[in-house]
C-alpha cells in the first residue's frame, strides 16, 4: 500500500521535502511506519519522540494504516 507523508520542522529537513510517498506492506501500522522511516532515514532515530496524525487525527503506534492515507509527521516541539 502507499501512503502520503506530510512533514513539518525537523522531519521536513530529514525527508528533504514537505511531502513524500512511501510504500508499506498491507496491514502496516504506525509502529511499522516508524521503523521504516528510521531504517530509510537514520536521523529519525535521533529524535526523542515523533507523533503522527492520520487523516487529520492523532494516532497511536497500533493504528493500522490504509492505502492512500495521509500521514502527518509531527516532530518534537522545542520552546524558546
Amino acid at each position: 500500500m502507499d501512503v502520503t507523508l506530510i512533514a513539518f520542522g525537523i522531519a521536513k529537513d530529514i525527508l528533504k521535502s514537505s511531502k513524500a510517498e512511501i510504500s508499506l506492506s498491507d496491514q502496516a501500522d504506525i509502529k511499522l511506519l516508524k521503523e521504516k522511516l528510521t531504517a530509510d532515514y537514520p536521523d529519525f532515530a535521533k529524535l526523542a519522540q515523533l507523533s503522527f496524525a492520520v487523516n487529520e487525527e492523532y494516532r497511536e503506534d497500533d493504528f493500522v494504516l490504509k492505502d492512500h492515507d495521509e500521514v502527518v509527521i509531527i516532530p518534537p516541539v522545542s520552546g524558546g
